[in-house]
């Protein structure tokens, strides 16, 4: 497990080089790897945009006989008032293209989000090694 406290864009690039090894040591190719480099990021960032700081950790999880790894976030920022709104494309509260939870959702095998306002959100993506890694 991986611990990653996120508070600046030092520490955003830290937690993205952190993943990538992190999937390599367990087994993922390097498309699978590029996509939780991208879960890492896009959840990172956010955590800087909304919250300030936060942690987002690593660990490796296993289903069945099937391994895979869990990034989950945490931070005490403002929360999501509409999470169903918040995981359609295009939609933003902070400016932006409105594509990053969207898109983690889209890239996870496995995506779950709580929310509360005034108090943060955590997010867990599970993604799973497949056949092919």
């Amino acid at each position: 497990m991986i611990k990653l406290y996120i508070n600046d864009t030092a520490s955003i690039t830290q937690a993205i080089l952190n993943s990538a090894k992190y999937a390599e040591e367990t087994g993922f190719d390097i498309h699978s790897v590029g996509k939780i480099k991208t879960v890492v990021s896009e959840l990172a960032y956010n955590i800087i945009k909304y919250a300030k700081n936060g942690t987002i950790t690593l660990r490796r999880v296993k289903k069945f006989q099937n391994k895979g790894i869990e990034i989950s976030s945490d931070d005490r920022g403002p929360g999501i008032a509409d999470i169903s709104k918040a995981l359609k494309d295009r939609f933003s509260t902070g400016k932006t293209l409105g594509l990053g939870l969207p898109g983690i959702k889209r890239m996870s095998d496995e995506f779950e989000i709580t929310s509360q306002v005034g108090k943060g959100t955590k997010v867990i993506s599970r993604i799973w090694l497949s056949a092919k890694d």
